[in-house]
């Protein structure tokens, strides 16, 4: 299957283009789960002006994201934020490394801007269960982040796991099929006995999915639908799933698009089945196009017995 890019391609290409060949920029655009983004250069050519909008900022301001984004961004973070937008950075192309491979990475830096917002959560926890693990805690806080309609990420730290889940809305009963079957290779790809599975399978985080009813870590949040139409995934994160930087970094990655992932191979199975089906239609439209109507013949005979034979 296909694993989504974390950057957004839109900002890297057109800062590697910008930073190549300077012009003027006014664009507004969007990424997963209803994010907006505005580039534009009000001031001059070599400055280009990054905002962006997600819906869910002051959750994930509670969890720390501006902190991220200053470590990450530091000066390049605007004072005075872009008007309907929560963060707005500058980049000064005449600014960037010369370098090509440096330059590379700041641009790629930015283009993460989404990715590091949303990452705020999951760092917090990481850092709670290492605090638990030392003094003996238990749980820490449960952290919910709505960052889409009717759809939630809820975070909780233990002293040994980090647990990550997922509700997700399916608005088609096709889907609702497709996604159970989706969830369910997930459940049971770690079950022993598998045949052909690489050993990686075995250290992946452990999966849950339940349907309308939702987990015991969150049963008793008020508001929560019980209907058909919803599911809910649990991710157990344990510590070496984040416990070096680079490996924290990619969980954080992957984790955060799995709901776009879902929904992207269930679109992607639902096109692919229907282009089957065009491609069945249209083959038997060949074979009765290819068909002839055997004319009907039938013996005419006189009186006598014998057959009447056309000249």
């Amino acid at each position: 299957m296909i694993l989504l890019e974390s950057h957004n391609v839109v900002i890297y290409t057109t800062l590697a283009e910008k930073a190549a060949k300077p012009s003027s920029l006014d664009v507004v655009f969007v990424d997963f789960d209803g994010v907006r983004f505005h580039m534009s250069t009000p001031e001059k050519k070599t400055v280009i002006q990054l905002s962006m909008s997600i819906r869910c900022w002051d959750e994930l301001a509670l969890y720390g994201a501006l902190d991220i984004l200053k470590r990450e961004y530091g000066s390049l973070i605007k004072a005075a934020t872009e008007p309907e937008y929560n963060i707005t950075l500058q980049i000064d192309l005449e600014q960037l490394p010369v370098d090509a491979e440096d330059r590379e990475a700041v641009i790629k830096s930015i283009s993460l801007m989404k990715r590091n917002v949303l990452g705020a959560p999951f760092e917090s926890a990481f850092r709670e269960q290492k605090n638990l693990e030392d003094s003996g805690g238990s749980r820490g806080p449960l952290m919910q982040i709505h960052y889409r309609d009717e759809e939630a990420i809820y975070i909780q730290a233990a002293s040994d796991r980090v647990t990550v889940i997922f509700s997700t809305v399916f608005r088609e009963e096709t889907d609702r099929v497709f996604g159970k079957l989706f969830l369910q290779e997930f459940v049971d790809a770690r079950r022993p006995g598998i045949q052909n599975a690489p050993p990686s399978i075995q250290n992946a985080p452990q999966v849950l999915y339940s349907n309308r009813d939702p987990p015991l870590e969150i049963r008793d949040l008020p508001g929560l639908r019980h209907s058909e139409d919803i599911g809910y995934v649990t991710f157990v994160l344990f510590p070496r799933h984040f416990a070096k930087s680079d490996v924290s970094f990619n969980t954080i990655s992957h984790i955060q698009l799995f709901r776009d992932y879902l929904h992207y191979h269930i679109k992607c199975c639902k096109a692919y089945m229907h282009s089957r089906m065009r491609h069945r239609v249209s083959e038997f439209q060949k074979v009765l196009n290819r068909a002839k109507m055997e004319a009907a013949t039938t013996e005419r005979k006189t009186v006598t017995g014998r057959t009447m034979v056309s000249r």
